[in-house]
């Protein structure tokens, strides 16, 4: 870890698949990582997407978050390295569909993935939690074990459909679960500088919630979208790329503005933004 950084957990969460959630945790991790950032990005969706997008065979896998979280391993002995200096992967495969259910009547189900990571807290600069497409136990696990979350978004016609849930819940896991949780921001995805739709759409998003929308926009990419299949993140697939830069500027968004980056309480679900809110 970095002298005189505080650790900062941040997990990458919304209920809807295709917003480009997984694609945000492995660059925004690779990115913290090449600024010679300690880093450990955990994959908590079964898909296992973030572990193959960085390189990690899942059939290769012998133990994964699924054995921290169900059968108390220690983290340590999961761990993978990442293609970039200064990253380790705690990888997923979809042994972790069935943790859900398992986890059902334990004690303290909330809270497995925290109690898994405190021993590595102090390890780290950054602990970046890739949450499943559903707002479950799992999902709730990475809320409860971060310090603050980061909302990905599609530009698109139904941006803000579900958003509104998304912050009641976080809101709700901040009063009984997580008082520490806070909101790093909304980032803005999949943005397509040919159709007004997209403009638009960020256009209204930042009405909305003008306090917590990201200045970093992540625009429509081919090479991002296929950096994956090569288990590569884009810094190392095309890193001129216009992904590739817009990731490496909401690394440095994210790494320079801290959790405080719009004054005491900001980033609370709980506050009210103008428009929308968190109603």
């Amino acid at each position: 870890m970095s002298k005189g950084l505080a650790s900062r957990a941040i997990s990458i969460t919304n209920q809807k698949g295709g917003v480009g959630k997984t694609t945000t945790a492995i660059n925004l991790s690779a990115y913290l990582a090449s600024s010679g950032l300690a880093v450990l990005l955990v994959d908590l969706d079964p898909q296992g997407n973030a572990t193959s997008g960085v390189g990690v065979e899942k059939a290769s896998i012998g133990s994964s978050v699924y054995e921290v979280l169900v059968n108390g391993v220690g983290i340590r002995e999961v761990m993978r390295p990442g293609p970039v200096e200064g990253l380790t992967v705690v990888p997923a495969n979809l042994d972790l569909a069935a943790a859900e259910i398992e986890l059902a009547a334990e004690l303290s189900r909330e809270y497995r993935l925290r109690e898994g990571l405190e021993p590595v807290r102090d390890d780290y600069d950054f602990i970046v939690i890739d949450c499943p497409p559903a707002l479950g136990l799992l999902t709730i696990n990475g809320l409860s074990a971060c310090d603050e979350t980061l909302i990905p978004i599609q530009c698109e016609y139904y941006a803000l459909e579900g958003l509104v849930y998304l912050l009641r819940t976080i809101r709700r896991v901040k009063l009984h679960v997580n008082k520490s949780l806070s909101i790093t921001g909304i980032l803005l995805t999949m943005f397509d500088t040919r159709t007004n739709l997209s403009k638009d759409v960020v256009e209204e998003v930042r009405r909305v919630y003008p306090d917590l929308v990201l200045d970093t926009v992540i625009p429509r990419s081919v090479r991002l979208s296929e950096a994956p299949s090569f288990g590569k993140p884009i810094l190392l697939y095309e890193p001129l790329s216009k992904g590739a830069l817009a990731y490496e500027e909401l690394a440095k968004e994210v790494r320079e503005s801290g959790k405080e980056r719009l004054g005491e309480g900001a980033g609370c679900p709980d506050r009210q933004s103008s428009g929308g809110g968190t109603a």
